[in-house]
């Protein structure tokens, strides 16, 4: 999971993309995985080499509406802040 740590310092953030939208594509089964501008600002916050260790994510599967789309469904990725990691687990919430 924490391939991006020990990646060429210059390539950890799109790395870290990268690792986030397998995870999401795991985690919730769909192909199309959207990231959310506020999460991409999150994430690269700190430049291309100081990526955050962990990020809080919220993973929310959503109809996808365009006419010509491949796929019904699409997972939409958002940040969330949190301000200790220590005992988190993972939350369902239907919505």
């Amino acid at each position: 999971a924490d391939d991006f740590l020990f990646r060429t310092f210059k390539k950890r953030a799109p790395t870290a993309i990268k690792a986030v939208r397998k995870f999401a594509e795991d985690a919730m089964g769909t192909k199309d995985v959207r990231l959310d501008p506020q999460f991409n600002k999150a994430l690269w916050s700190r430049g291309i080499k100081g990526v955050e260790h962990r990020i809080r994510v919220r993973l929310s599967r959503k109809r996808n509406d365009a006419e010509d789309a491949k796929e019904k469904l699409y997972t939409y990725v958002t940040p969330v802040a949190v301000t200790n990691f220590k005992g988190l687990q993972t939350q369902t919430i239907d919505e």
